[in-house]
């Protein structure tokens, strides 16, 4: 994989409809602080995003095959199963969303059959193989474009009205910011395992989701401010953008929706080798849209909350691990003090969710695990 293939597949990662209503939640601190608060929490959760793809990266192993260095060759089990579950929930919460917003743009005598639309098109996506760069590059050129002018109409046009949404304190908005880019956390070694400069490619793939995530929760936020929307769906289809929003709408959703159910192939292909990544993906991408068709996946504020208190904890254990400890379990069944470790950070993560911390909860649950890891190592 190349650095520009990189670049590409995290760009497509940042430009989601999900970034741009999570930063809706930012209009009541303000713009200042509403924009320091996002930018706060990225440089934290992208810094994140860049040491775990370094460990896949040098290591030349996927995401969670990255996972049994430090809790085993069964340990890695749990953790590969959550990450599963929760791709297979992000695909179908994806999927409803990005067809909630189109039915709004471009309405249908049904919204699922929009489920069902972009579910096909991100099989389209699993599909490509070697094609998959010109589509990317085909996608991501005009959702740029798109995007840059959506921003525009916001910040640039006739608007007067402010919107307060709710309350959120800074340090509850950083944790929001930080999120994100640590949903992603489980996956990014998925890529740069494959990647011919492993170091580089985990840095580009950081920083460019960096600016395209930033972008779209400044999207989100400014649409909220500025514009008195807090439905991006709403905003699209009173722009001037025409026929041009529902290709934001789809175009967004299927290239952040296709990393959720490629990876949750490569998961499963670390539990059983034996698995056929595409195949399994392609039936996540099913799985997914039939959840978004027939079930309620309208949870996401807490969704994100889980995914931090599970996938926090265990990044930190094995960023002791590989940077510092240099410790390899992959050849044990399990590493009952790592996995011991990691809930007690799962329940410190869970506890500091109720403390309002400046920089979030997230960091200060990974610094506690991380100490205790060392702590374990001496």
């Amino acid at each position: 994989m190349t650095l520009k293939s990189s670049a590409l597949i995290w760009f497509g990662a940042g430009v989601s409809l999900a970034e741009i209503l999570t930063g809706v939640s930012f209009a009541a601190l303000g713009f200042g602080k509403g924009f320091l608060a996002i930018t706060v929490g990225h440089i934290i959760g992208c810094f994140l995003l860049f040491v775990s793809g370094v460990i896949g990266g040098k290591s030349r192993k996927n995401a969670m095959d990255t996972v049994k260095m430090s809790f085993g060759g069964k340990g890695t089990l749990l953790f590969s199963s959550l990450n599963v579950a929760q791709l297979v929930g992000w695909t179908a919460i994806m999927i409803v969303s990005g067809a909630s917003a189109a039915n709004l743009v471009c309405p249908m005598p049904y919204e699922w059959l929009w489920s069902i639309i972009i579910g096909a098109l991100i099989i389209v996506w699993i599909s490509a193989d070697k094609n998959l760069d010109k589509l990317n590059i085909l996608a991501m050129s005009l959702l740029f474009i798109l995007t840059v002018f959506l921003a525009f109409e916001i910040f640039m046009g006739d608007n007067n009205a402010e919107l307060a949404i709710g309350e959120i304190t800074f340090g509850q908005a950083v944790e929001l910011s930080v999120a994100m880019p640590l949903s992603w956390l489980p996956l990014i070694s998925d890529y740069t395992s494959e990647a011919k400069e492993p170091v580089k490619a985990s840095a580009v793939s950081a920083v460019v989701y960096f600016f395209v995530s930033s972008f779209m929760y400044v999207i989100g936020m400014g649409m909220a401010i500025f514009t008195g929307e807090s439905d991006i769906a709403v905003m699209l289809s009173k722009s001037s953008l025409g026929v041009f929003a529902i290709l934001i709408v789809i175009f967004s959703t299927v290239t952040t929706t296709y990393l959720d159910a490629y990876s949750a192939g490569v998961s499963i292909n670390s539990i059983n080798k034996k698995a056929n990544i595409k195949h399994w993906s392609i039936l996540v991408a099913v799985i997914g849209t039939i959840l978004a068709v027939f079930a309620p996946v309208n949870e996401f504020e807490s969704f994100l909350y889980f995914i931090g208190s599970v996938f926090a904890p265990m990044i930190a254990i094995q960023l002791a691990d590989f940077f510092v400890l240099r410790r390899n379990c992959e050849n044990k069944g399990f590493s009952i003090v790592n996995l011991a470790i990691w809930l007690v950070g799962f329940l410190i993560y869970r506890i500091f969710m109720n403390i309002d911390f400046a920089v979030g909860c997230t960091l200060p649950a990974m610094i506690a695990t991380f100490l205790l890891a060392l702590l374990k190592g001496r």
